[in-house]
């Protein structure tokens, strides 16, 4: 017999309730537990249950409604929290879908999308089918040395973490002049040649033991081979392998990886989400930047997976941002402040720039991409039910 989940319906609408009641009803997934308006009684109701879907209704009492979903989320992980909403504003849902809800659903309700998204959760909680990975691969790369690439993927990878609370993964894949470990200041005991060695035992456990954990973060960084002869004994494929590993296990996997066009990179390339093409203001580096989006677009790769990043921009330098846009034909997704003595400190410390001065330009400006990064997953799931972004 197919397992039933208790549902719990929080609601101050009668109309509301009475509507998810029957469709509820007609799902033979799950069953109708009850229906309250009082947070403590559906929490203490959610208590006794091994398993449950809970649909809150955020329309009124905003900030009490968040703060219940937080804590149900992150005391409960059997449950699952589908939020509703009559003003279904896209920062307000993303608010709910960053601390824990697994969806949500404007109102009035469409009996097709509650379906969709209560098949979805059973999936997901009775283990019915493969869970699609939600991680998201990052990769900074540039074909010219000099322009950042590991401070970025650096100080991306921890503003990801901290904003988001996740698992941050941050891969060092320039394999002859990797730098993520000096500009973190951290001397691992594994390494990357390591891991691809033992793929064969590699899980989410054995990951979270051995990637090296920055500080009290949520950030475990994976360094390059110490020696240039483990380099010839890494394949291509063990790379594939090891991201689908990765994916597993992170909800975001940022990758600094070598300026070449070798196997290694192209596999890197290949299995991420979202392309930085990193590049300062200059004519060579914007002339090379130019000749990476062609060989890209060559390579199929869609538009949306390669975004320009500007770093070390003034606004009063002689190119505009304008004329970058252009030359390249693409507007460029972000644009990191030059702060040259900040930076500087931050490397020559071995710390992110955060922590010389958290109110610095260029530690906001990365503060502010990892919020956009992060909030762009959520933005592309409310596109459909809202019809915006």
């Amino acid at each position: 017999m197919k397992q039933s989940i208790p549902t719990i319906v929080i609601t101050e609408q009668v109309h509301t309730a009475e509507l998810l009641k029957r469709y509820i009803q007609d799902c033979e997934s799950f069953s109708f537990l009850a229906e309250t308006s009082d947070f403590s009684k559906a929490y203490n109701g959610i208590k006794e249950l091994s398993k449950a879907l809970v649909i809150v209704d955020i329309s009124d009492y905003q900030e009490q409604a968040l703060n219940f979903v937080s804590k149900i989320t992150s005391e409960f992980k059997e449950c699952r929290v589908v939020a509703l909403s009559d003003k279904p504003a896209v920062d307000l849902v993303i608010r709910a879908m960053r601390i824990g809800a697994s969806d949500f659903l404007p109102i009035p309700l469409i009996k097709d999308e509650f379906f969709e998204v209560l098949n979805k959760i059973y999936s997901d909680l009775t283990d019915a089918k493969p869970k699609k990975s939600k991680c998201r691969v990052i990769t900074i790369y540039s074909n010219k040395g000099g322009v950042g690439k590991t401070s970025i993927a650096s100080n991306l990878a921890l503003e990801l973490s901290k904003i988001t609370k996740e698992n941050v993964a941050l891969i060092d894949l320039n394999f002859q002049l990797g730098d993520v470990t000096t500009f973190l200041d951290l001397k691992p005991s594994f390494n990357i040649s390591y891991m691809l060695q033992n793929l064969d035992k590699i899980n989410g456990d054995f990951l979270l033991s051995t990637l090296e954990k920055y500080r009290d973060t949520s950030l475990y960084v994976l360094a390059d081979p110490p020696y240039f002869k483990q380099v010839d004994d890494i394949s291509s494929k063990q790379i594939s392998r090891l991201f689908s590993i990765l994916r597993d296990t992170f909800s975001y996997v940022v990758v600094d990886t070598s300026g070449g066009f070798d196997n290694k990179a192209m596999t890197a390339l290949e299995n991420s989400d979202l392309i930085f093409l990193a590049a300062i203001v200059n004519l060579p580096a914007i002339r090379n930047c130019q000749r990476c989006l062609e060989l890209f677009e060559k390579l199929g790769f869609e538009e949306d997976k390669v975004q320009v990043l500007i770093n070390r921009y003034m606004e009063n330098d002689e190119i505009k941002a304008e004329d970058v846009e252009e030359v390249l034909g693409k507007k460029l997704y972000w644009k990191i402040p030059n702060n040259y003595f900040t930076m500087m400190s931050a490397i020559n410390k071995g710390v992110p720039v955060s922590d010389i001065n958290p109110d610095s330009n260029v530690a906001l400006s990365y503060k502010n991409l990892a919020l956009m990064v992060s909030d762009s997953v959520y933005r592309q799931k409310l596109t459909k039910k809202l019809g915006r972004v």
